[in-house]
């Protein structure tokens, strides 16, 4: 069931990515891994439909969830290296109306940092039709009060920074993240990866196996994850209102192909391993003579802005500029300074500035621990590391 190849020395990664499967945790699933600007390691296998009938291809794409945060923070990441944004301006100085509640004094780099307090989008609850039309939600964004004082304190804005980082890119470009990303990014780089999918991409879009309620309880069990469970199940937290109570959907609307053509910035980009990897292979070293970010954006990205204790995800959180650092359980990788993403389908990507290395790992069966606590990711990165060292 597992095709595709790797480099001899990482061939740790091939019995690792064949052992999930073999343990029943994947429908379908690849993985790539780029080492010194070169792809060493493009795996796939299982299936890309429900039924088992459809084999999972080379260019299969898939929901990628929360990791979509990660192409939209690396587009207004574009734009700060331009000189187009400043990471210490107010977001309401290139949005007026976000200034709304208390907002005016947020910058850029407290809302890429989760910092800036805006977490929910309880005024205009994410839906199909609320995605397609766009202007809801940016007008809830920016009507909603902060839940803390921004700077203060850190949560993760599970639903809201996408749109947010789409709005300040729209007012500046005239482009929304979507379009910017596959005019400025995708397409100059070869980047298969998409904010927004085109629907004649739709055939090459795999099926989505979400877990079924008893298994989402699972994460009661894992100690560092119990407080974050708890908190889902109370309406009035902020994890709640963040996540739950600011999606109008259930999970049977997941293979409903219009979350995947309208663009959701936060949830719902599609890409396979081999764009994610190559993407953020791009940032930390040269592919094909190309590099995307200047090499201070990125260790500018990549420094610890937010530390502690998560206020929306009651774990302990490590942030830089839009992506997730090591520390607690929702971003395991063993090497300092590292930084990628992690998404509720299971879907992990990384970066390694000192080993040249970037990572990648598309599932279509739900995690039932939430984005960056799925082991199937960890075993894979293990095993990447193991490579490393021989």
């Amino acid at each position: 069931m597992i095709n595709g190849t790797s480099a001899e020395n990482f061939r740790k990664v091939n019995q690792a990515f064949e052992a999930n499967f073999q343990a029943d945790k994947e429908l379908g699933a690849s993985l790539a891994v780029y080492h010194h600007g070169r792809q060493v390691v493009d795996l796939w296998g299982g299936y890309a439909d429900l039924r088992r009938s459809k084999p999972w291809e080379r260019d299969t794409l898939t929901i990628i969830a929360s990791t979509t945060k990660a192409m939209a923070a690396i587009a207004a990441l574009l734009l700060v290296d331009r000189g187009s944004l400043d990471l210490d301006a107010t977001v309401a100085s290139y949005w007026p109306e976000f200034a709304a509640e208390g907002k005016g004094d947020i910058t850029l780099r407290q809302l890429l940092s989760h910092q800036s307090g805006v977490i929910s989008l309880e005024r205009s609850p994410l839906t199909a039709e609320t995605l397609i039309a766009g202007t809801p939600i940016v007008e809830a964004i920016a009507a909603v009060r902060p839940e803390w004082t921004p700077g203060t304190a850190h949560g993760y804005h599970a639903l809201t920074i996408g749109h947010a980082l789409s709005e300040i890119v729209r007012r500046q470009t005239g482009l929304t993240v979507g379009q910017f990303f596959a005019t400025e990014i995708a397409g100059p780089y070869g980047i298969d990866a998409f904010i927004g999918l085109p629907e004649k991409e739709l055939g090459r879009l795999s099926d989505i196996s979400a877990p079924d309620p008893g298994a989402l309880t699972l994460g009661k069990d894992v100690e560092d994850l119990a407080d974050l469970f708890a908190a889902l199940n109370d309406p009035t937290s902020a994890a709640y209102r963040a996540t739950a109570g600011s999606i109008g959907v259930s999970f049977e609307a997941v293979n409903d192909h219009r979350f995947a053509i309208a663009e959701s910035p936060s949830a719902d980009g599609t890409a396979s391993a081999a764009a994610l990897a190559k993407l953020f292979a791009l940032l930390v070293s040269d592919v094909d003579g190309k590099r995307l970010l200047s090499r201070a954006i990125v260790d500018e990205a990549r420094t610890p802005h937010a530390s502690g204790k998560d206020q929306v995800l009651c774990v302990r959180t490590d942030w830089g500029l839009g992506f997730m650092l090591p520390g607690g359980p929702m971003f395991r990788v063993p090497q300092k300074g590292t930084f990628g993403h992690g998404g509720s389908t299971g879907s992990f990507a990384f970066a390694d500035p000192e080993h040249e290395l970037a990572f990648a790992y598309v599932p279509n069966r739900m995690s039932e621990l939430l984005e960056g606590s799925d082991q199937r990711a960890w075993s894979l990165v293990d095993a990447t590391y193991a490579s490393l060292e021989g």
